[in-house]
Parts: structure tokens; sequence; C-alpha cells
């Protein structure tokens, strides 16, 4: 099984999905109850992008939004690269880097299967460097 495959199915299901319609105080609440950084955004079985964190700072509160008036499809990141589950995570590293982002999203073949996370290759390279 593959790196990428085997930390997605260890994440479990999370229930950050959410409606491009949504609104961004809904969004947020949805993150803080998951303890998470960011909600998935899709339609109906289509994936949209993901807000996160950092899209709420950068274009509601420095930009003097109402996060109670907009939704997250207003303010979400959909230009992310896109993984599967072959990738190597070198490459998704270097991604992260020059894309300038903590989220890839993962997809076997055409079917949205979860989010990558800075913080999951993190663990993953610790893990990997203790069983050295």
């Amino acid at each position: 099984m593959s790196k990428i495959k085997t930390i997605i199915l260890k994440k479990g299901p999370h229930f950050n999905v959410v409606s491009p319609d949504t609104k961004v105080i809904e969004a947020l609440t949805i993150m803080k109850a998951e303890n998470l950084s960011y909600v998935v955004i899709k339609n109906n079985e289509e994936f949209l992008g993901i807000m996160s964190e950092r899209d709420y700072t950068h274009k509601i509160k420095l930009e003097g939004r109402k996060s109670d008036a907009t939704t997250v499809k207003d303010i979400m990141s959909n230009n992310l690269p896109v993984v599967s589950y072959d990738e190597d995570l070198k490459r998704c590293m270097v991604l992260m880097n020059v894309y300038k982002t903590r989220y890839l999203p993962v997809f076997d073949e055409m079917e949205f299967k979860g989010v990558l996370t800075m913080n999951d290759l993190m663990r993953e390279v610790m893990n990997d460097a203790e069983t050295v």
C-alpha cells in the first residue's frame, strides 16, 4: 500500500465537508468541532476546494468582510496542486513549498479521497526517522 494511501486511511473519516453556499462562520464552527484547520468544499460529490484558517485570516479578517455574510465558495482555495495515492512524499513536500500551501487534495483516479496536510507529512517523516 502506498504511503499516501496509508496516511489518508489512518486519518479516518472526518465530518469537515461543506457545500459551497455554507457561511464561513458555520465552516469555522465545524473546523473547531473537528479540531481541524480546514474544511473541504464539495458540491454533491464533486471536490471544489478547501477553506483553511489562512483563507479566513487573509480574505475575511484582513479585508474586513463578515464571516456570517460570506460563503466558503467566496474565499476557498481551489487552485491547489492535486496528488494521487502513488505520489512520492518528497514530491508532496516540494509541491507544498512551491505552491505555499499546507494542504494537498488526494485523488484516486478521479475520486476525491482526502487531504494530505503538512502535519501529516511531518508526522510521517518523524515516524520514519524513529524506525531507523
